[in-house]
């Protein structure tokens, strides 16, 4: 069965490529009798607004854009916790205590000298591999879990 989706984030309002994705998506849906999804990426909480919301959800509703399922990330928070922990307990992530300021820092940094970003590991070390990243806190606890055994 075809699923398709369109995972808007309500930072600002929906624009013409967003909308020609998710018409694209909900007519394939359509087309192969699949489901088409809507998932709000709103887990910024600082840039994300329910205007916006409000107006990705009114233009998708204008272009006669109807979704089979429905969700906001921001709802699913809690269950990104429990795995993010769950990888801790295991030693497959370790937290990084770096703020964004530094991270910002050594980001500009090896751009500068023409090099790919590196991640911050354990103890301070640097870390090069590709990595996935998890949302714990938003506050000045550890706020990313960096993973060296998970690659995309």
């Amino acid at each position: 069965m075809v699923k398709t989706r369109f995972a808007p984030s309500p930072t600002g309002n929906l624009h013409i490529g967003g909308a020609r994705t998710a018409l694209f998506n909900y007519l394939y849906a359509g087309h192969n009798r699949g489901t088409f999804v809507l998932r709000i990426e709103d887990t910024d909480v600082e840039r994300s607004k329910e205007e916006y919301v409000q107006d990705i959800l009114g233009g998708l509703t204008w272009l006669g854009i109807v979704w089979d399922e429905g969700l906001f990330q921001k709802d699913r928070m809690n269950l990104y916790r429990e795995q993010a922990y769950s990888l801790l307990e295991k030693g497959w992530a370790y937290k990084c205590y770096c703020s964004a300021e530094v991270l910002e820092e050594k980001r500009q940094a090896a751009l500068r000298e023409g090099r790919n970003p590196p991640m911050t590991g354990p103890a301070g070390k640097g870390h090069r591999s590709r990595q996935a990243g998890l949302l714990l806190s938003v506050s000045r606890r550890p706020c990313l879990v960096q993973s060296p055994l998970m690659t995309w």
